[in-house]
């Protein structure tokens, strides 16, 4: 499989304010809108009679996002299916046809309690199965690629701006060269379909995570660190991480927008065990790591 993304990096301090919508536990109160299709691509995929597909795909990708970001344990989250229903309860609230002063009515600009919405589009998709010829053994097979692009925004749900946009792009082949698994017809399987949503929606509950609670380290002892980041959250046995420690505020001269905080490179770690919540990682290099600190992922090493 492969895998490549850009991530859009957008005033993060307004992520990290104490704001309503946050839940008592800490976690961050995230909705989640319905996974759809440009409308481009839904008419390009009718056109070519792939419409199906399409539908398949969005419909596991809606169902695996979900997972995952729940799976991340770091947000309460509100389920997409009600969104609906919730806009049109804030649109009666703001229309003046309701009694007013009920604390727990619903109010316009705030999303059911959430402090973020994250909406996701496909952008990009495409389903082709070839035939392979096995001269030696008097066959055809069947070979199947999928091509999926996604982009997923993160709002401030109570203002409606723009806080984060990250994108990925990934293609899946089924390159088994068993003949015996090749020969049956490999457009119905959904095995495929399964693999690369489930990549996708990783991708982005891991960076939608990261953005709102990075990975710090919870604790040292001697030359290993444990780390808020366990199963199901994008950690993986063997993963390498860069580790900052954070400096002073950065401040855009031009906008006087806050961008963050500067990050100095003070060592890098690799994880040798995941625990469900948790994970244990090995210091690799130290100039200084202490509790607190930052972990990035060290992509290009």
């Amino acid at each position: 499989m492969k895998v490549t993304g850009q991530l859009t990096s957008v005033a993060a301090s307004l992520l990290l304010s104490v704001v309503p919508g946050t839940a008592q536990s800490g976690k961050a109160t995230l909705a989640v809108s319905t996974i759809q299709p440009l409308p481009a691509l839904s008419a390009a995929m009718a056109a070519s009679g792939k419409a199906n597909s399409l539908s398949r795909v969005v419909e596991a990708y809606d169902s695996q996002l979900m997972d995952r970001l729940n799976a991340g344990r770091k947000f309460e989250i509100v389920g997409r299916s009600d969104l609906p229903s919730i806009v049109r309860e804030q649109e009666l609230a703001g229309s003046g046809n309701v009694a007013t002063g009920d604390p727990n009515a619903a109010q316009p600009g705030k999303l059911a309690g959430a402090r973020y919405l994250l909406v996701a589009t496909v952008d990009d998709f495409d389903d082709t199965t070839s035939k392979i010829e096995l001269p030696n053994l008097d066959k055809v097979a069947l070979k199947r690629k999928i091509r999926l692009s996604t982009t997923a925004k993160i709002y401030d749900a109570g203002t409606g701006s723009l806080l984060e946009s990250t994108s990925v792009q990934l293609e899946q082949t089924d390159d088994r060269m068993d003949p015996a698994v090749l020969q049956r017809n490999a457009e119905p399987s959904d095995a495929l379909l399964l693999e690369i949503t489930r990549a996708a929606a990783q991708e982005i509950a891991t960076r939608v995570a990261d953005l709102v609670f990075p990975v710090r380290v919870l604790a040292r002892r001697e030359t290993q660190v444990t780390i808020n980041r366990g199963a199901g959250a994008g950690v993986e046995s063997g993963q390498l991480f860069n580790v900052f420690a954070e400096g002073e505020e950065l401040v855009d001269p031009d906008t006087l927008e806050v961008l963050g905080r500067e990050e100095i490179l003070i060592g890098k770690v690799r994880v040798i065990s995941v625990q469900p919540r948790l994970s244990t990682a090995l210091i690799v290099e130290d100039f200084g790591i202490d509790k607190g600190a930052v972990l990035r992922p060290a992509t290009g090493d």
